[in-house]
C-alpha cells in the first residue's frame, strides 16, 4: 500500500498546482486523475481550447472585416480542420508541460478513478479495472465541475451540445442557439458567430452575464448585438427535439405569454456548471455535500479530519485561477505555513471582443450594502492607443470609498481588459486609494492609461489621453 503525505483527487488547475506546490515543499504527493491527460476541464475542454478558438476566430474576423481599413487587402478562407488542429496541438503541449512539472517536483500521477475509501485511504480504479489503495495523511478533493443540465434538453453532443461539444463542431453552423447568457455561452457563441453562424442567445433572466456590473453588462450586450448576436431575454426553454439536421426548441416568456418555437442547426446548453462531487465516497468519512453538490469547508477543511476540498468543489467563483489560489493555500496550511485566499480579489474575465474584466464590488453590491462611494469612468473613445488601433468600444470604471478613497471595485470593458485588470488586483491587495493609481505615471500611448484616467475621474481631474 503506497503511503503519502498528500493525495489529491483531480488533476485540473486545483489539483496540479497543489501537487506541484506540495512537491516544492518536500511533501510526498500523488494526484489521481481519470483523464488520459492532466489539466482537467480547463486545459483539455475548457479555458485553453476555448481561448485558442477565440483567438483564431478573432483573427479570421479581423482579416475579413478590418484589415482593409489598415491598408491590408486579403480575402481569408476558413480552414476549420486546421483551426481545430492548432487548438489540439496547443492543448497537448500544455498537458505535456504539466507532466514535466510533475516529474521535476516528484509528483506521482496515479491514472484512474479515485474515491475515498475511509479515513486516510483513497481507492483508485485504473483504466484496466485494477484497484489500488493509497494511504495518506491528507486527502484533497479537487474534482472540479461539470456542465449543468436543464430539464427537457438532452445533450447528445451531436446537435445539442454542451461546452465540450461546442469546441469540436464538425462544421460552422448556419444557425446556433445558445441557452444561457453567461461567460461560457457568450464566449463560445462569439467563436461561431465570427466564423459565420447566426447566433441567438436565450436567457432566463432579463439581463446577460449575471454578477457583472449592470452598466458594464448593458454596454457589453450593445456591443455583441452590434456584432450580430441576437438576444431573447426573460425567456425559458421548456423542451428540445433534435433530428439529424437540426434542433427545435420550445421557449416561453418567464413572465408568462405565448409559447414560441425556435429552430437551429445546433444548440449549445451553457447555463452554468455544478461541482463534480458525486461518487467520491464522501459518505465513508461522513462528509455530506449541500443540495447543489458543494462541499462545506472552513479554510478548506471539511467536517472530516485530514480531508480537504478546494476549487469548484467548494463555494466561490468557479474559475481556474481561483482554484489555483485555493490549491496553494491548502497545501501551505497542510505544510504548517500560512495559506489564505481573498475572494474579493479574484478577477473575472470574459474573453470575447471587447473583453470584459472586473474585480471587487459592483455598484449594485455597494448600494445594497449601503456603502458610500465615488465612481470615475473613462471611455476608450478618448484613449489614444485605442483610437489609432480602431478599438474604441467600452470604458474603464473605478469605484472608491467616498471617505477613505480605497478602491472597492474596478470594471473594464474594452481591448485587452483581461490584461489590464491585474494592475488593480495588485493595487487592491495593498488597499490602494484611487489617487495612488491616478498619480502613478503610465506609459503613453497605452490602453492602460484608460485605467489611470478612470482613477483620476474619481476626484474629477480626468485629462484626455
Amino acid at each position: 500500500m503506497a503511503q503519502y503525505d498528500v493525495v489529491i483527487i483531480g488533476g485540473g488547475p486545483a489539483g496540479y498546482n497543489g501537487a506541484i506546490r506540495a512537491g516544492q515543499l518536500g511533501l510526498s504527493v500523488a494526484v489521481v486523475e481519470k483523464r488520459e491527460t492532466l489539466g482537467g476541464t480547463c486545459l483539455n475542454v475548457g479555458c485553453m481550447p476555448s481561448k485558442a478558438l477565440l483567438h483564431a476566430s478573432e483573427m479570421f474576423e479581423l482579416a475579413n472585416k478590418d484589415f482593409a481599413t489598415l491598408g491590408i487587402e486579403v480575402t481569408p478562407t476558413l480552414n476549420l480542420p486546421q483551426m481545430m488542429k492548432q487548438k489540439a496541438d496547443s492543448v497537448l503541449a500544455l498537458t505535456k508541460g504539466i507532466e514535466f512539472l510533475f516529474k521535476k517536483n516528484k509528483v506521482d500521477w496515479i491514472k484512474g478513478m479515485g474515491k475515498i475509501a475511509g479515513p486516510g485511504k483513497v481507492e483508485v480504479t485504473g483504466p484496466d479495472g485494477s484497484v489500488t489503495v493509497l494511504e495518506t495523511k491528507n486527502i484533497v478533493i479537487a474534482t472540479g465541475s461539470e456542465p449543468s443540465g436543464l430539464p427537457g434538453v438532452v445533450v447528445d453532443n451531436k446537435r445539442i451540445v454542451d461546452s465540450t461539444g461546442a469546441l469540436t463542431l464538425p462544421e460552422v453552423p448556419g444557425s446556433l442557439i445558445v441557452i444561457g447568457a453567461g461567460i461560457i455561452g457568450l464566449e463560445l457563441g462569439s467563436v461561431w458567430r465570427r466564423l459565420g453562424a447566426e447566433v441567438t442567445v436565450v436567457e432566463f433572466l432579463d439581463r446577460i452575464t449575471p454578477g457583472m456590473d449592470a452598466e458594464t453588462a448593458k454596454t457589453f450586450q450593445r456591443s455583441l448585438t452590434k456584432q450580430g448576436m441576437a438576444f431573447k431575454l426573460g425567456s425559458k426553454v421548456t423542451g428540445a427535439k433534435s433530428s439529424k439536421t437540426g434542433v427545435t426548441l420550445t421557449v416561453e416568456p418567464v413572465a408568462g405569454g405565448e409559447i414560441e418555437t425556435l429552430t437551429a442547426d445546433y444548440v449549445l446548453l451553457a447555463i452554468g456548471r455544478r461541482p463534480y462531487t458525486a461518487g467520491l465516497g464522501l459518505e465513508s468519512v461522513g462528509v455530506v455535500p449541500d443540495k447543489r453538490g458543494f462541499i462545506e469547508t472552513d479554510h478548506f477543511k471539511t467536517s472530516a479530519p485530514g480531508v480537504w476540498a478546494i476549487g469548484d468543489a467548494i463555494h466561490g467563483p468557479m474559475l481556474a485561477h481561483k482554484a489555483e489560489e485555493d490549491s496553494v493555500a491548502v497545501i501551505e496550511i497542510i505544510a504548517g505555513k500560512y495559506g489564505h485566499v481573498d475572494y474579493n480579489l479574484v478577477p473575472s474575465v470574459v474573453y470575447t471582443y471587447p473583453e470584459v474584466a472586473w474585480v471587487g464590488k459592483t455598484e449594485e453590491q455597494l448600494k445594497e450594502a449601503g456603502v458610500a462611494y465615488k465612481a470615475g469612468k473613462f471611455p476608450f473613445t478618448a484613449n489614444s492607443r485605442a483610437k489609432i488601433n480602431h478599438e474604441t468600444d467600452g470604458f474603464a470604471k473605478v469605484l472608491a470609498d467616498a471617505k477613505t478613497d480605497e478602491i472597492l471595485g474596478v470594471h473594464i470593458i474594452g481591448p485587452q481588459a483581461g490584461e489590464m485588470i491585474g494592475e488593480y488586483c495588485v493595487a487592491m491587495a495593498f488597499r490602494a486609494a484611487s489617487e495612488d493609481i491616478a498619480r502613478t505615471c503610465h506609459p503613453h500611448p497605452t490602453r492602460s492609461e484608460a485605467g489611470r484616467q478612470a482613477a483620476m475621474g474619481v476626484e474629477g481631474w480626468i485629462m484626455q489621453a
